[in-house]
């Protein structure tokens, strides 16, 4: 009886050899424009949440509490907006920005169109992986394990970048919506299993 338990238990482990990936948003970097001047000064000199020096950097940064992000915010009106892992997130914080600029007097009166430039998104591909191989056989890669544990793979067809650690995680910058993130997954997936992991 034991016997036929422990065939079950591994044609079940073979049905499960398709490795559980996850991936999830943990970084949005959006840009924006409010489309109205705004003096930066004045807005340091007024709220707490701020950060202003000039001389070195001619945006301001503000920090907004909940949901946790920051953003750049240039004389312009221009944004850029980091932080946030959801784009329900990202319209929430630049409505703070909007609601902060109206403590100092300016009203933003049009709906900014949000751009995203980068997501960065951390999972997990379900399989171990030999770094020192895989930064043999694929193009596009830098290991140092000296300097730093990951090794990263540009996969240029995806306009993804990898970090990929020997555990199996992952980090994937550079693509611009959930949907690219996971096709780059899946295409990453793909190539690991043709070299060999």
């Amino acid at each position: 009886m034991a016997k036929k338990t422990v065939k079950k238990a591994k044609a079940s482990e073979k049905a499960q050899e398709t490795p559980k990936r996850d991936l999830q948003i943990v970084n949005i970097v959006v840009s924006s424009s409010l489309e109205h001047n705004i003096p930066l000064e004045k807005m340091a000199a007024t709220l707490s949440n701020t950060e202003y020096n000039p001389e070195q950097f001619p945006g301001l940064v503000i920090r907004i509490k909940e949901p946790k992000t920051s953003a750049l915010i240039f004389s312009s009106g221009k944004i850029v907006c980091t932080g946030a892992r959801s784009l329900q997130k990202v319209e929430e914080s630049i409505q703070k920005i909007i609601e902060s600029l109206q403590k100092i007097g300016i009203k933003i009166t049009i709906k900014p169109k949000i751009t995203v430039q980068n997501m960065v998104a951390s999972g997990s591909i379900g399989m171990d992986l030999n770094l020192n191989n895989l930064a043999m056989k694929l193009p596009n890669t830098e290991y140092e394990p000296e300097q730093f544990p990951g090794l990263v793979y540009k996969l240029i067809e995806a306009k993804a970048t990898f970090l990929l650690f020997s555990n199996g995680k992952v980090v994937c910058t550079g693509t611009k919506s959930e949907a690219e993130a996971n096709a780059a997954l899946e295409k990453l997936i793909v190539i690991l299993k043709k070299v060999g992991k």
